[in-house]
């Protein structure tokens, strides 16, 4: 088969979404998939660096004036209201450069299916349609509010915005009906289906977004080689991922520290914090860190700590899963596909106060029992690599676009480990 994936970012670094269409190339490639990739040129120095010998299978859509522009002014809104509107705008103009470019692909490569695996948001149009191949949108994952005691944390000019382009999304995607036309949409979970566009006429069919790399994150063997115990949080430092929650938990845990991994706007207000609270000595800041980095961090930790409120995907939790250790995470959207109590301690958002007092009291749970932390990580990783490696998430792909390709039936509902490595093969 002849595949072409379709992303607006290709990039590790970035963080979120942008690490999908990384996955889906790399392991197409390592498999002999006849394989293209459409990005923007924003990553283009760092796809080039991750694939040198694939350099004539990746082609780039140039940063125009109007993008850098809209990126400029994007930084003055609310992160959901520029997403909504600007970022909106922005994504659509690389979407319609990469249009050109895919049917020039089409006609020259012969290319059997088209995917487009982010952005991951089920109301986000797309202009991937009318191409004369057929298209894959998805895994989708959204459809998400804050928990109801935090939704006054927006500005009432974000939550009405977000209700009016809620509104307007059925009419953006008739205009822009790359989701309705597809033939076929990946949903992530129910949550995400309930949110699509109406008037959808392919398959709807549910598949997990995020998987694993166990190759680099590999199940922690012995115990932490810190001096002091010490919990993790991976991530952007973004205002949604509500880390001044974990960092005054970590005020009512006195034997511990806690190392924030990422970069982001609010590591400023965050190191401040971390300053008034008194723990500049043990809330230690180490910004951006590669994949290898994270996981050795968190191979010497004893819990990732995850307090997002707008979480609809959490990949980080399934990394850490992957090392063996248990996660301690907001029971609201994408955390709780990945987690049960055999493996991580949710907490309720009812409140902010209740929300530091449950993340206090989870840490100090799993210190003061290391045979209940060894248990929950041990667990953790069984459930990882059996449900969400990207190898076995790769053999489903493949089994999709050979479906979609033969003009096949998809099962509305797949586990990734239906489709075995030897069909995988045989479609290669």
């Amino acid at each position: 088969m002849r595949i072409c994936i379709v992303a607006e970012h290709a990039s590790t670094r970035f963080g979120g979404e942008a690490i999908l269409p990384v996955h889906y190339f790399r392991l197409l490639r390592s498999r002999g998939v006849e394989c293209w990739m459409v990005v923007h040129a924003r990553t283009q120095s760092e796809v080039m660096e991750m694939f040198p010998n694939e350099i004539d299978r990746i082609l780039f859509v140039p940063d125009r004036w109007i993008q850098k522009l809209l990126f400029y002014l994007s930084r003055f809104l609310p992160r959901r209201l520029s997403e909504a509107t600007l970022g909106l705008l922005n994504q659509l103009i690389t979407q319609f450069c990469q249009r050109a470019i895919v049917r020039g692909l089409i006609r020259d490569r012969r290319i059997d299916v088209i995917h487009q695996p982010i952005p991951v948001a089920p109301r986000f149009p797309s202009v991937l349609f009318g191409l004369g191949a057929p298209v894959v949108i998805g895994p989708l994952n959204g459809g998400m509010d804050y928990p109801p005691a935090f939704r006054r944390s927006e500005s009432w000019m974000t939550r009405v915005a977000l209700v009016i382009a809620r509104l307007f999304a059925n009419v953006g995607n008739t205009l822009l009906p790359g989701k309705k036309y597809a033939s076929v949409v990946l949903v992530a979970n129910e949550r995400t289906r309930r949110s699509l566009p109406s008037g959808i006429r392919g398959r709807v069919v549910e598949l997990v977004e995020n998987g694993i790399d166990v190759g680099i994150w590999q199940s922690a063997q012995g115990t932490s080689v810190n001096a002091v115990p010490r919990f993790v949080f991976i991530g952007r430092l973004m205002d949604w991922k509500a880390v001044d929650v974990a960092i005054r938990a970590l005020a009512n845990v006195p034997s511990a520290e806690l190392d924030i991994i990422g970069d982001g706007p609010m590591l400023n207000a965050w190191q401040s914090l971390a300053a008034e609270l008194g723990l500049k000595d043990r809330v230690h800041f180490s910004g951006w860190l590669t994949q290898s980095e994270c996981a050795n961090r968190l191979l010497n930790s004893i819990a990732l700590v995850l307090p997002s409120l707008y979480e609809c995907g959490g990949a980080v939790v399934l990394e850490a899963m992957a090392m063996g250790k248990p996660v301690i995470a907001t029971r609201w959207g994408g955390p709780a596909d990945y987690l049960d109590s055999s493996c991580g301690v949710f907490v309720e958002p009812e409140s902010y106060a209740g929300l530091v007092a449950g993340f206090a009291e989870a840490m100090r749970r799993l210190l003061d029992s290391p045979s209940l932390a060894r248990s929950m990580g041990a667990a953790g990783r069984v459930r990882a690599v059996r449900d969400f490696d990207w190898q076995h998430k790769v053999d489903k792909m493949i089994g999709i676009y050979r479906s979609v390709a033969e003009n096949l039936d998809v099962p509305r509902k797949l586990k990734t480990t239906s489709i075995s490595n030897a069909t995988a093969s045989e479609t290669n």
